[in-house]
Order: C-alpha cells, then structure tokens, then sequence
C-alpha cells in the first residue's frame, strides 16, 4: 500500500482545508469526494486536485480503492454516515461534534468494533504544537494535583451565517457547545488526562441569532431563512468523583472587547498553565520570584502531525490514535447533560458506563445529507 487514499462525504468549506491536510501528509491522498450538489462537489474536485467525484455516498464507498473516509455533514447524519462506512470496511475520521447524543455515539462506537476499522473524531486542537508541550508536560506531573481548569472559546460575532444549519437543532443538535465549545472542552479533559466527570450544571442562551444579529459569514446562508433555535451562547461547570472541577464557556456571538478569544488554563497546587500561549506559570524558589516561561520545551508525542496524518499512521501501523472512542463518547456525554442541565435547571449526574437516556430516534435509513 503506497499510500492510504482518503473519500471525502460532503464538499462544504471546511472540505478544502481538510482535503489539503490530507493531501499533505506523505502517506494519504484525497482520492475522491462526493455531496449531494454535483456544482459544489466538481468545484471542491478541480480546487483540490480530487481525481475521483461520485454521485452519491454508496457509490464512493462501493470503490474498493478507498480506504477511509472523512465525514463533514450536518450533525443529523454524522452517526448513521460513521456506520454506513464502517459496515463498507472503511476506516472513519468524523468531524466534530461526535453525534447527536451520546447513545447514537454508543452506536458508532459498536458499529467500529464489529467492523474492525479504526474510528477517529478530527479533534485538530489536540495536535497543535503548544498544546501538545503543555499536555507533555501535564503528563510529567509538574503541575502537582491540577484541582480547577478553564476551558473557553468565546466569539463577538461567530455564527456560522445566519440561514445555514448550523442554527437549526433538527440539523445540528446544539448550536455553539456542538462547533466550537467541544474543541477546548476536549482539549482540556485531554490536558487533564480526565474524561469520568460525574455532574454538569449548565445553562444556555439563545441572545443573538434569534435577532439577526452576530452573523460571521461563515458558508452558505439563506438569508431569507429566518429559524435559529440553538444556542449561541452556553456556560458549565462540570465535577469529578476527586472535586477536580472544569468550566466551560462557548459563544458564537456576546459583547466582549476581542472578536475572539480560546483556550485552556490549567491551576495546580505546583504551577499553572495557559494552554493555548503555551506558558507555565509558577513560584521559582531559587529566585525566590514568580516565574512565567513562554518558551516552554517539552518533547511531544504527535510533532508535525494532523488529524489526518495521526489515523494514517494509525492504519499504517505505526502510532496509536490520539482520539480515542471512550474519550469522544465521554464529551458527547457532557454535551449532553450541558443542555439537559440547562432544560432542567438542575446539576445533571453522568453514568459514564451507560449511554444517554434523551437518546433521539436513530433512522435506519442512509439519506445523501445537506452539506453547508
């Protein structure tokens, strides 16, 4: 096997910089594509040099030549899509958010086990490289017993254009927790090495989109489209069984002085961190001052590495995946209980042995998605 060649299912912006990724590790190639808007798919193919277009999912799967596939469809159909290429003996990499709800994931996740491919989520904050030092240096234990972390991705004015389906919970499931709070809720508990909290307490809002207001031009918008029922905007505390406690706050649009702010900040008992700077914070006994290193050196497990070249090595045999099953189900555990929280009023407990309860109908039937 020269290289592993990658179908792509959906041919929406953030196909392009995936193809690209995948296009530039040594050891894949974006070998074809498909989505249900044939100008769309033909664009994505002749921007990005895709030598093979299908016309529908089963087709693309039917080609024995591929060997795994990238998912980027709305939310609705990640899991069903997830399962239909792993029945088709096709390695999975799915972007975020796992699933509609932690018992579809459950799904996805027996669905990979019986098939014997690798399934990934494409969880990209894991591999940048000032992520990574903090992480390896978490991993050494120099931070002492880490009791509180915050993990936060706050836009000014972030909606994925107002009139896409992003803003519709029958395509999308949540609004802003589902986009972007995953990415720095799951970089946290990664940092943390902790995917067993117990409870969410959580609330979300809905402030701007239902107004018009807070559109970031991102994709294609029907502007005459006017439901936006998600939130935009969602906070949460989230417990473990030790006391260990992380928040979370995610907006796509709120008044704040920057038009973005993202990251992770770690407290420990020995030092601190901000993840995202890639700096420690801490007392330095020998100066007898307090010590910020912003040159943090620390060797890292996945260097020069995408989310791409991670499940390409994982196939190849040579690395393990990062992103693993139990973990991507434990967020989408906490995502959960975030906006059942926040439904109820009250802290929701997690049994993280046991699916969700508010599991929605899963269709059996594979329908071709709408893309963005």
């Amino acid at each position: 096997m020269d290289k592993i060649r990658y179908g792509l299912i959906g041919a929406g912006q953030i196909a392009y910089s995936a193809s690209k990724q995948i296009n530039d590790c040594p050891a894949s190639e974006a070998y074809g594509a498909t989505d249900f808007n044939a100008e769309r798919l033909q664009k994505l193919c002749t921007e990005r040099e895709i030598p093979n277009s299908y016309e529908t999912t089963e087709a693309l799967l039917a080609d024995k030549n591929i060997d795994a596939v990238y998912i980027a469809v709305p939310n609705k159909f990640h899991a069903s899509l997830a399962i239909q290429a792993l029945e088709a003996g096709k390695h999975v990499i799915l972007e975020k958010p796992f699933a509609m709800n932690a018992a579809e994931a459950q799904e996805v996740a027996t669905a990979a086990e019986k098939s014997g491919k690798l399934f990934t989520l494409g969880m990209n904050q894991r591999f940048t490289e000032k992520h990574q030092k903090i992480v390896a240096l978490a991993r050494e234990g120099i931070f002492g017993e880490i009791y509180h972390a915050k993990a936060f991705w706050n836009r000014r004015a972030g909606i994925p254009s107002i009139g896409t389906w992003f803003g519709k919970k029958e395509l999308a499931g949540g609004g802003c927790l589902n986009d972007i709070g995953v990415h720095f809720l799951d970089l946290c508990l990664y940092a943390l090495n902790r995917f067993d909290a117990v409870s969410v307490y959580g609330a979300t809002y809905t402030k701007f989109g239902n107004r018009g207001l807070g559109d970031g031009n991102w994709g294609i918008s029907d502007k005459t489209e006017t439901v936006f029922d998600v939130e935009d905007f969602a906070s949460a505390i989230i417990r473990f069984e030790d006391g260990l406690t992380v928040t979370l706050d995610a907006s796509w649009a709120c008044h704040q002085e920057t038009s973005s702010r993202e990251g992770v900040h770690l407290f420990g008992t020995e030092a601190g961190a901000d993840v995202a700077a890639a700096k420690v914070f801490r007392d330095d006994p020998i100066r007898e001052d307090y010590d910020v290193i912003d040159n943090v050196k620390a060797e890292i497990k996945y260097p020069h590495c995408s989310r791409f070249d991670n499940l390409t090595n994982a196939i190849l045999g040579k690395e393990e995946l990062c992103v693993t099953l139990p973990q991507a189900i434990a967020v989408q555990k906490i995502l959960d209980a975030i906006q059942q929280s926040s439904i109820s009023g009250h802290e929701v407990f997690i049994d993280q042995d046991a699916p969700s309860s508010s599991a929605q109908e899963t269709s059996s039937q594979i329908l071709n998605p709408v893309n963005p």
